[in-house]
């Protein structure tokens, strides 16, 4: 019989928001959740920061507001953000070729793919060829190089295909080919760190203590988000592209758990964070500039974000997507994402961060408890309906 204690939800929320407060201690309660962090922010008013359970299944260790965990995709939205910064600097051209920046790209038929290509994951390179090996990403800078040799799956620019597991290595390289910096050091210099955010590309072991142990989805099934037939001699291009982007993919929960990942810099997945510090830095994009000052991009930069890059099946997700410049925008994959002037993105097992422009809402969650579901989880989308209704109740 488990003896330790329930766990308690703690922080700050609105209490208008006692319907959220409810739901996320009843799901803590339950075992559904383990441990969480969740944030909104609606006008530049913090009316949810709040965390609670545990970091591990063995409950020796509680969810403090300094906990970080792995957030799988969510960590996009970051290496989306630190392109879209140099396009705001006029560093980088959406419309010109990825060889512009980085030459060696233009290899084996890939000298028309645009930037807006790998931001929409529309490239034709949504993983790497195989044979492939887990601790090769590990190595940003090789693993980038392999990528440049290979020939696209596809014609860029005509469909998407969730570029799962090297969209940071992609985006990372342009990166460091502008800057001199990777991506890692780019994010710490340039955003986490101005906006004084607890989010770390390459954690240092140091920080190694407060991190969160990630669990599986109780029924793990990853063929569940994929066309019936993804065998290596599918005709169908759809299910050529898919087998070939999960073979080179990485899944791998126990490795998200050790030494070796946690350290590298895996612009795709490997971000570690908590709720507050993605709101902290995405509530300057909501309002265009945050109450402390701070803007990464313009209003006409931000106004890119919305170009529709793709818009129908992804090709290796199998749901219906909407891509815009870096993010999803509301589409019927994604059915809770309310429609508007809204961008999103979340993480393998429930993770999301949503950026509503209309209505001034930055809403983040993160958690160990992995859920099943392609974007989001069943339990992400209650609480993102509960937030919203409570938020129209506030504002009505």
């Amino acid at each position: 019989m488990n003896s330790s204690p329930k766990p308690q939800l703690q922080g700050e929320w609105h209490p208008g928001l006692d319907k959220l407060r409810a739901a996320l201690e009843s799901n803590l309660a339950s075992g559904t959740e383990l441990g969480l962090s969740l944030s909104i922010d609606v006008a530049g008013q913090s009316v949810a920061d709040v965390w609670g359970g545990w970091r591990d299944r063995e409950r020796s260790a509680k969810w403090t507001r300094d906990t970080l965990v792995n957030v799988w995709s969510t960590s996009k939205t970051l290496s989306s953000l630190a392109v879209l910064m140099l396009v705001d600097r006029d560093l980088v051209d959406l419309d010109a070729p990825v060889a512009r920046y980085w030459p060696e790209f233009s290899a084996a038929g890939k000298q028309g793919v645009l930037v807006r290509n790998v931001l929409g994951h529309t490239s034709g390179v949504s993983a790497w060829e195989t044979p492939f090996h887990y601790e090769e990403p590990y190595d940003h800078i090789a693993s980038a190089a392999r990528l440049a040799r290979q020939a696209p799956w596809w014609a860029p620019g005509t469909a998407s295909a969730y570029h799962a597991s090297n969209y940071g290595h992609l985006t990372g390289e342009i990166v460091r080919r502008v800057t001199g910096k990777t991506l890692g050091q780019f994010i710490a210099d340039e955003i986490a760190g101005p906006a004084d955010a607890d989010y770390h590309l390459g954690l240092d072991e140091a920080e190694f203590s407060r991190v969160a142990t990630i669990y599986p989805p109780v029924a793990l099934d990853m063929s569940d988000s994929l066309p019936d037939d993804v065998s290596g001699d599918a005709t169908d291009l759809r299910s050529q592209v898919a087998a070939k982007t999960l073979a080179g993919s990485m899944a791998d929960i126990d490795r998200a758990n050790s030494a070796p990942w946690r350290r590298a810099q895996i612009g795709a997945s490997n971000g570690h964070t908590n709720a507050k510090a993605l709101t902290d830095i995405f509530r300057s994009i909501t309002l265009g500039e945050s109450p402390e000052g701070l803007r990464f991009l313009s209003a006409e930069t931000i106004d890119r974000i919305f170009e529709t890059q793709a818009d129908g099946i992804d090709m290796f997700l199998n749901i219906p997507l909407r891509w815009g410049i870096g993010y999803a925008l509301p589409c019927a994959g994604v059915p809770f994402v309310r429609e508007g002037k809204t961008f999103f993105w979340g993480g393998w097992g429930g993770s999301m961060l949503t950026v509503d422009l209309d209505r001034q809402i930055t809403f983040s969650y993160v958690m160990n408890q992995m859920q099943a579901g392609t974007i989001g989880s069943d339990v992400v989308a209650e609480y993102f309906d509960i937030a919203y209704r409570c938020i129209d109740d506030l504002q009505g």
